[in-house]
């Protein structure tokens, strides 16, 4: 698997666990405000740090409580349900970042039984997605993926990151409706990392105009709170 690097400590990634973050170099879709440019670009621009974290996680257990493998997109990884079932072996609890696009191997590593927790990142409504992605892919393969998690029985989340440029109201008129009633819905602010994919002047919203977006998905999704923000 390739593993660029990792985050040997975080709270935030898992909610509820003190966890290591694994990331994966390369990406199947090119969304311009992107904040992992390098991943995207090139994936293999680092060594592969598979085994320095493996040797790494097996000297932390009891001290950390879960890894979170995240983008670029895991599911580009063939063997990810290999690395997950290491991961567990060592007492771990798993957690896979998704952009849903490839339904198909989501299926595959849902079914190993090998994921306590999946989020995926719902980019915008159906219509701007090909906008937000930078590519042209069937919007059925994303519904496929919403469907397969929300299935699942697995615990998930879905989120949106809200980037001035690339969102409006009607996204989120239109996600609400395609998520609706679901527990965990998460609208995160855009941060500039200043390694963006594009630089096209991409920003964050105003505190306002994120609680009037929270306003709107809550009229479907009464649960949907905002990330990193007061509320």
């Amino acid at each position: 698997m390739n593993v660029q690097g990792y985050q040997k400590l975080t709270l935030l990634d898992f909610p509820g666990k003190v966890a290591c973050t694994v990331f994966c170099g390369g990406c199947n879709l090119r969304c311009p405000f992107c904040h992992n440019a390098t991943l995207v670009k090139e994936p293999h621009y680092y060594p592969n740090a598979q085994e320095e974290v493996l040797q790494y996680l097996s000297q932390r257990r009891g001290i950390l409580d879960g890894v979170c493998v995240t983008g670029g997109e895991p599911l580009l990884q063939k063997d990810l349900a290999d690395f997950f079932r290491k991961v567990k072996a060592m007492g771990y609890q798993t957690k896979l970042d998704t952009n849903g696009a490839d339904p198909v191997r989501l299926k595959e590593v849902l079914s190993a039984g090998v994921v306590d927790y999946v989020a995926m990142d719902v980019k915008a409504s159906f219509d701007n997605y090909a906008r937000a992605t930078g590519v042209d892919i069937p919007r059925e393969r994303y519904q496929k993926s919403i469907d397969l998690i929300r299935s699942s029985g697995v615990d998930h989340e879905f989120r949106t990151t809200v980037v001035k440029g690339i969102h409006s109201d009607e996204d989120f008129y239109q996600i609400a409706s395609l998520l609706a009633g679901e527990k965990k819905y998460f609208l995160q602010a855009f941060v500039d990392s200043g390694n963006l994919l594009e630089n096209k002047g991409f920003a964050p919203f105003d505190s306002e105009s994120m609680h009037r977006f929270l306003g709107i998905v809550r009229t479907k999704i009464p649960a949907a709170s905002l990330r990193g923000q007061e509320e």
